[in-house]
């Protein structure tokens, strides 16, 4: 049974999952993402949909309280995450009690699908190619990246979204996943994306496709934020350390602060300070406000800046694990 709860670095099991961290990422570089019918975040996303559609109530409820949809909420969140971890357990014990050779190739697989770093970095690249043809062409390439309102933005601004969303979902997409991977195997990874997924679909102040989801969305969104509170603090922390500038870590705490999210604000405050630029959601913050509106180049310079704080989170976890395995 001990085999279905193997932490990475509780000893000699440690050895199988530095070799599956390194080939996740490669196979990530080689192939990317998973088609969408068989992405287990695409299985995520269709529990989500059909549990949403049982509870979130229809129509505006004007901010009043409503236990009744956030109790269910949590109850539906807590079913799913149950499932994902038993799951994931299952995959995770039965690889481990093969040979270990078999069990690397087989968590590198099941753990790639968690993460998606070659996805995130190219749907970055591509507005900016999308802006190179017009302004339109950029936004219209920006509604895949993010879920704002992008009518009207200009060439800076369809910008300023994009880094924004880069540092972001850094933290989302690649960060958190490799940072629950290291602490807790498979399991963690999975249970950490689907928080992240349910956060995404149900985590919103007010409505999103004709259902209230102020109280419905409240225990995701919490959750969501209690999982990535470290893991963004570390993406913050790597993105300072490849930064060419150095920064004040006064301006950085301050301008975090002024963001609705009690993470996100940290690893992009990071990416604004660390490139001299702007970052801005109108009428809600701005982080550096006195830098300049990027350019096509600080688009460039965001990408290799994310890519080295990858490699080294990289670096940080296969240290991390091979230490725990020594002091094991």
């Amino acid at each position: 049974m001990s085999q279905f709860w193997v932490m990475p670095w509780s000893g000699g099991d440690a050895r199988v999952f530095v070799p599956a961290l390194v080939l996740a990422f490669l196979v990530d570089r080689a192939w990317g993402e998973p088609a969408g019918a068989r992405h287990p975040v695409a299985w995520m996303g269709r529990y989500l949909t059909a549990a949403g559609r049982r509870f979130a109530p229809r129509g505006d409820g004007h901010g009043r309280v409503d236990c009744r949809a956030f109790v269910l909420g949590m109850l539906f969140w807590c079913l799913g995450a149950f499932v994902m971890l038993g799951l994931a357990m299952a995959l995770q014990g039965l690889l481990l009690a093969g040979p270990g050779w078999f069990a690397a190739v087989g968590l590198a697989l099941l753990f790639k699908p968690m993460f998606a770093w070659a996805m995130l970095s190219g749907e970055v690249q591509a507005v900016e190619e999308a802006l190179a043809e017009s302004v339109p062409a950029g936004r219209a390439r920006l509604s895949h990246l993010c879920s704002r309102d992008v009518r009207g933005f200009d060439a800076g601004q369809v910008r300023e979204t994009a880094i924004e969303s880069l540092a972001e979902n850094l933290n989302d997409s690649v960060v958190a996943p490799v940072f629950w991977f290291v602490l807790f195997g498979l399991p963690g990874a999975a249970l950490y994306r689907f928080a992240n997924t349910a956060d995404a679909m149900w985590g919103y102040m007010g409505m999103r496709g004709g259902r209230d989801w102020t109280w419905a969305g409240k225990w995701a969104a919490r959750m969501d934020d209690v999982l990535s509170w470290l893991p963004a603090r570390l993406t913050t922390a790597l993105l300072v350390g490849v930064a060419a500038r150095r920064f004040s870590w006064f301006a950085l705490r301050r301008d975090a602060g002024r963001t609705p999210s009690p993470n996100g604000g940290w690893p992009m405050t990071a990416m604004a300070l660390a490139l001299g630029v702007r970052l801005s959601k109108p009428g809600v913050y701005a982080l550096n406000a006195r830098g300049a509106s990027p350019g096509p180049q600080d688009t460039a310079r965001a990408i290799r800046l994310a890519g080295h704080a990858v490699l080294g989170l990289l670096a940080l976890a296969v240290c991390a694990l091979g230490f725990a395995k020594g002091a094991a």
